[in-house]
């Protein structure tokens, strides 16, 4: 398979499905064994690359987590010929020094998103799930995002962990220092179930997040409204369609090392 064949799957919230980004695009529902709705997908080119956008159902700015198909996402990527998946994802903060609109690179996820019961003030400890990346950034394709978001003016930072939760909401303070005795310095909804599902099938994942401050108590700070997440989930949508534009074009998977499935 030729470098310029190989499709390239790309996932994210509200806004990653718009046609305006590719040339020569088409519409595609793909049935999955995972469930409704179908997975919609728009395929084209950014430039000479073969590129599938696919945006996460219930991410339209409202709260609908149970809409969410995850798995059905990253099977429908692969039933239609991707062989690596670039994600991006909103994420709070727990660090001091992220600020909304900054990029992370994701390290690994606490899964508790199962395991959850009413209240967070039990023992938890001896549940709590850790799951690595399906595919940790190689050092070039880090290289190549890192490049682009200086381009661009976006600040990134080191790889970061994220404990992921059943939806998006406020967090209390005593979860946020949960979290972090736990090792996590991000929260956001699940997108645990892609990874699984993509170390499953072997195929290639990586995966961004930019911060948005929300679901984040800091020390004597009160919590954002949710008008103050959608302004700023809407500037993070605009910036991530850029940094995957500018990225895309410019990925060679054959002088990375998570070449996925690729052979």
């Amino acid at each position: 398979m030729s470098e310029k064949n190989i499709k390239i799957g790309v996932i994210g919230g509200s806004g990653l499905d718009d046609p305006k980004l590719l040339t020569d695009f088409e519409e595609l529902e793909v049935d999955t064994n995972f469930g409704k709705p179908s997975s919609k997908l728009i395929s084209g080119k950014i430039g000479d690359r073969q590129v599938v956008f696919i945006a996460r159902h219930g991410q339209g700015h409202t709260i609908s987590p149970t809409k969410v198909p995850f798995r059905a996402n990253i099977q429908a990527l692969k039933d239609v010929g991707c062989s690596h998946i670039l994600a991006a994802t909103a994420c709070g903060s727990l660090r001091e020094e992220l600020k909304p609109g900054d990029i992370i690179f994701l390290d690994q996820f606490i899964d508790n998103t199962k395991l959850r019961t009413i209240t967070f003030f039990e023992d938890f400890k001896d549940k709590v799930v850790h799951t690595p990346m399906a595919e940790p950034f190689c050092h070039n394709l880090r290289q190549i995002f890192i490049e682009a978001a200086k381009n661009l003016s976006l600040s990134f930072h080191e790889k970061g962990t994220m404990v992921t939760i059943e939806g998006p909401r406020f967090s209390t303070k005593a979860e946020s220092h949960m979290f972090r005795s736990w090792g996590a310095d991000l929260i956001n909804m699940s997108t645990v179930p892609e990874v699984s599902l993509a170390r499953e099938i072997g195929i290639c994942y990586s995966s961004v997040a930019m911060s948005t401050d929300y679901d984040c108590w800091k020390e004597d700070e009160e919590p954002v409204t949710w008008e103050q997440i959608k302004k700023i989930m809407d500037q993070n949508s605009e910036n991530v369609k850029k940094l995957f534009l500018e990225v895309i074009p410019k990925i060679n998977f054959y002088d990375c090392s998570c070449k996925g499935t690729l052979g």
